[in-house]
């Protein structure tokens, strides 16, 4: 049986072709970057195009918050990549606060604003002040190692649900939005799937295997072609308006409405308000960067409906000590993901807490300049590492670059007066600006839906990977691994049923606070699973279960120095580590 089953447990992905330190080519490295950043466009655009209009904030109004998130991510990217955990992550915008941003929208003392640009930059000052207060909790629970003394408690066997459900966690964002236009997401999950599995082998020229580094461009090159050329034929006139806001690759109005130059600064749109209630509702968001994947959907169909009103949702204020919980565990989770992505060994407590005090330095940022939400680790490009099977840091850093040069400079040339000219039959109102970003930016949503199906999957299955160091012959493993995955899926789905704007879940009592805290945990598949598989790891058999838990494995990568690799790997640049020592 030995010589059949010949797979032993790997503690680094051995078919990778660049780890996180080993760099490709520079012509190859770019359009890797580029890459990346076409891939953390979708959900760039996708929440200002939500959360602006009901703002009251105009066309141009958006197309400058979306060029204010893409270069905070940027820098947020740079810092992360240099002094936080130093993996391949790209951090960008964050689903989570989008319901506590809705509940700051829908305060009365904004509402009462009759000019809508000037209701728009009051509440956008709001919004920054409650992300100023929140980000001050991450930082504190960052670097005060909070974070990384609870991470003692993690296994292999409690990790991997976890890291699963932070991809499994996202079906809203899957299938069922590719649904919204199949016409468009079914043939682009179809060609994604076969460029970069059945063609991944084939060479054009040179050796280079061109299909399966650039799978993500070309297949979004050629659906983007062929949704044009379906929105320029007419083929969705007279469709619903969440079919054309879906399908059309005009209805975005970013193109005309982009600014030629514009650097974003911090308090670029005042000096921020601060409001206790909206602190704690911003600071909510931190619980809720699973489950807020389902109640933005149902928010958006809201927002297309009513266009100018956005239902009141009031129910996210929480006590302080639980707000960080679910940002930090999707955080902790990509990041375990990235670093085994990226070959390198998991990373260990103190690196974990720098990475998540940076990441409440990113959501200063954000606060600072402006971006309309806050920032987390994008699971979609941690899929695109194994993906195109390149886990360089390099490339991440240098996609930081293009986020930061596409959100500042416009360019005109022949080539995008062509385009305009393809589309103007549709929207001749963009035939007045090229800028990249925008073009860029009109890429419709179904197609990145399409690609999550295979990044969030891809991501998962990571997760999963972790049970080669248990023992899976265990019916204690077994128990906890099955009941961890089943409840982590089916406990959120129960509650995500009782949620609507009008109605505030399935706990509603006379205490807000309660209902927010027992309605958010258990509607987070991530939050569920850590509670099921933590609790149960930590309290079943033990003592008598520490190999089969993978603990011999796992327990030389909480510290620093117990590898002699992390030091390789995680090591601050600059030799920054003579000042701030790994503790």
């Amino acid at each position: 049986m030995a010589d059949i089953i010949s797979h032993p447990p790997m503690e680094q992905l051995q078919d990778l072709e660049y780890c996180i330190d080993s760099n490709p080519p520079w012509a190859e490295t770019v359009i890797l970057a580029f890459q990346n950043y076409i891939v953390m466009l979708g959900t760039s655009v996708m929440i200002p195009s939500l959360l602006v209009p009901a703002m009251g904030g105009s066309d141009g109004d958006k197309a400058r918050v979306i060029q204010t998130l893409l270069f905070v991510s940027g820098l947020n990217t740079l810092l992360q990549a240099l002094f936080g955990t130093r993996l391949p992550a790209v951090v960008g915008g964050s689903f989570a606060y989008v319901i506590p941003i809705a509940y700051i929208i829908s305060d009365s003392s904004l509402q009462r604003i009759t000019d809508h640009h000037e209701r728009f930059i009051q509440t956008m000052r709001a919004i920054q002040g409650a992300l100023i207060v929140a980000s001050s909790i991450q930082i504190i629970l960052g670097y005060s190692q909070v974070w990384g003394l609870f991470s003692r408690f993690f296994s292999p066997l409690g990790m991997a649900p976890v890291v699963g459900l932070v991809g499994l966690g996202l079906i809203q964002r899957g299938f069922p939005l590719l649904g919204q236009c199949v016409e468009i997401g079914l043939p682009m999950l179809l060609l994604v799937i076969g460029v970069s599995q059945y063609l991944k082998y084939v060479r054009l020229s040179r050796d280079f295997p061109i299909f399966e580094r650039f799978p993500v461009l070309i297949c979004i090159a050629i659906v983007w072609i062929y949704s044009v050329i379906l929105t320029a034929s007419g083929a969705y006139r007279g469709k619903p308006s969440l079919t054309q806001h879906s399908c059309r690759t005009d209805r975005a109005n970013l193109i005309s409405t982009a600014p030629w130059f514009k650097f974003p600064y911090p308090l670029q749109w005042g000096p921020p308000t601060f409001s206790a209630g909206h602190s704690f509702a911003m600071m909510s968001a931190v619980l809720v960067s699973m489950v807020e994947i389902f109640k933005f959907f149902t928010l958006l169909k809201s927002v297309l409906k009513q266009k100018k009103k956005l239902v009141e949702v009031t129910y996210f204020a929480l006590p302080t000590p639980c707000l960080m919980l679910n940002i930090m565990l999707q955080s902790t989770g990509a990041y375990k993901a990235a670093s085994r992505l990226a070959i390198a060994t998991p990373p260990p407590a103190y690196v974990l807490s720098r990475g998540i005090g940076w990441q409440g330095i990113g959501i200063l940022l954000d606060g600072l300049f402006g971006t309309g939400t806050g920032s987390t680790v994008s699971v979609e490009n941690v899929g695109l590492l194994g993906l195109t099977r390149v886990g360089s840091r390099r490339v991440v850093q240098l996609s930081a670059g293009f986020m930061i040069f596409f959100s500042i400079l416009g360019s005109y040339t022949k080539a995008w007066e062509i385009w305009e000219i393809i589309i103007s039959p549709v929207n001749p109102s963009c035939v007045l600006a090229g800028k990249f970003g925008a073009v860029f930016a009109s890429i419709p949503f179904t197609i990145f839906a399409a690609l999550y199906c295979v990044l969030f999957g891809l991501v998962a299955s990571v997760g999963l990977s972790f049970l080669q160091f248990t023992n899976m012959n265990s019916m204690r493993n077994l128990i906890i691994t099955g009941l961890s995955l089943f409840l982590g899926m089916s406990i959120p789905q129960f509650f995500n049923e009782y949620w609507n704007p009008s109605h505030r879940g399935l706990v509603h009592t006379n205490a807000g606070w309660f209902n927010a805290f027992l309605n958010t945990i258990f509607s987070s598949p991530a939050t569920v699973g850590l509670i099921v598989a933590v609790f149960l790891d930590n309290t079943l058999e033990v003592e008598k279960s520490k190999k089969d838990r993978g603990m011999p494995w796992w327990v030389k990568f909480r510290t620093f120095r117990g590898d002699n690799r992390n030091e390789e790997f995680y090591t601050l640049p600059f030799n920054l580590n003579r000042f701030f020592p790994p503790t």
